[in-house]
């Protein structure tokens, strides 16, 4: 099977190196992360500039990842990407990161976890409920949290692409 086409949303400023660990796994492909001087630019334009980068970046993508960290729900920007990547036909999950370390807070003598952060579905309902209820959030094995989501990712985006196409 060739590798998936997914777009990542995650909360850039606390989660950024969580997720390039997760983007390296390699079993799938994944948008490039933007770097902190590309985003300013692109935050600096405004909301519009904004959404224009994360549409152009949705492009040909068969599935939004939403690395949930500590502080990603409910956020502005994550909210459009659950939101849009629906609208297009997307398969959509979540997949809790606060066992993944941050290898920056590590070098800085601390655990490099983080606590974990809510579901970012229950934000959002449409006429037969709520998104918490068909949209999967996976937790990883706490104590090999790299490896659970590198054995499964796959597997859990065929599983959130079937799940969205009940939906169309």
């Amino acid at each position: 099977m060739a590798k998936r086409q997914v777009f990542y949303s995650f909360h850039y400023e606390n989660d950024v190196r969580r997720a390039a660990q997760i983007k390296n796994i390699g079993v799938i492909e994944g948008n490039e992360p933007v770097s902190p001087n590309e985003w300013e630019e692109v935050k600096k334009k405004g909301d519009a500039a904004i959404e224009n980068w994360i549409d152009k970046n949705m492009q040909n993508r068969t599935c939004l990842i939403v690395l949930i960290g500590e502080k990603t729900a409910n956020r502005k920007w994550i909210n459009y990407e659950i939101k849009h990547a629906w609208e297009r036909g997307m398969g959509v999950l979540g997949i809790y990161i606060n066992n993944i370390k941050d290898p920056l807070l590590c070098k800085q003598g601390y655990s490099g976890l983080s606590a974990k952060g809510k579901n970012p579905f229950e934000y959002f309902t449409f006429a037969s409920g709520n998104f918490s209820d068909i949209v999967h959030c996976y937790t990883p094995n706490s104590s090999n949290a790299y490896s659970d989501i590198e054995e499964h990712i796959s597997d859990w985006i065929e599983e959130a692409i079937r799940i969205r196409n009940q939906y169309k």
